[in-house]
């Protein structure tokens, strides 16, 4: 584990460990993605947390391995179209940035169990989240959504939904409970309803 140790860059000598499964850089002072990382093909879990990236790493498209990858307090804005190219990913935190469109091709990461934005700037899910159909957990809370798609009922395997501190109506909280009867929802923080 790298954590915690005011990193800004890696060596290059860390493209040598090939079959490393799991890099924990969070808690560093990152503000690009360390490029030495592309080299490690076997990486499952990628940990970036509490850095300075400004943009969501491109390159990350390239690490096809990895299932779980974790992004959350950094300054990011948007999401590009490479983080489709992680087919196998099953977790993806993003909690604690400045994003404020979740584009519609992330929705195309078929084996996703859990999204996490909470803390972001969201006003609005694409009507696609329903392709997210592995998904059991998501957790939008703290962003400035007042309602949700109707295809979120698409979502047979959600287990829990946090949506505390939006801006919902109690009318659209009906609505949603109503869409999504087997889900515990979470509109107040700390625990579902």
């Amino acid at each position: 584990m790298l954590t915690g140790n005011q990193l800004t860059s890696l060596p290059k000598e860390i493209e040598q460990l090939r079959n490393l499964k799991t890099l924990n850089l969070g808690e560093n002072r990152f503000q690009i993605f360390p490029v030495e990382i592309l080299e490690l093909k076997n990486l499952l879990e990628l940990n970036l947390y509490y850095n300075q990236l400004v943009e969501f790493p491109k390159e990350v498209g390239q690490l096809k391995s990895l299932k779980y990858l974790s992004l959350y307090h950094n300054q990011i804005t948007t999401l590009p179209v490479e983080v489709t190219q992680l087919p196998d990913l099953q977790e993806l935190h993003l909690s604690g940035n400045k994003i404020t469109i979740l584009p519609k091709e992330i929705l195309q990461l078929k084996n996703l169990e859990w999204l996490s934005l909470s803390n972001n700037k969201l006003n609005a899910l694409p009507k696609e989240i329903g392709q997210l159909k592995k998904l059991q957990r998501l957790e939008l809370g703290n962003n400035q959504l007042t309602t949700l798609p109707k295809e979120i009922e698409q979502l047979k395997n959600l287990q829990r939904l946090e949506l505390d501190s939006n801006p919902i109506s109690p009318k659209e909280k009906e609505r949603i409970r109503t869409l999504l009867p087997k889900c515990e929802i979470d509109f107040e923080g700390g625990g579902g309803e």
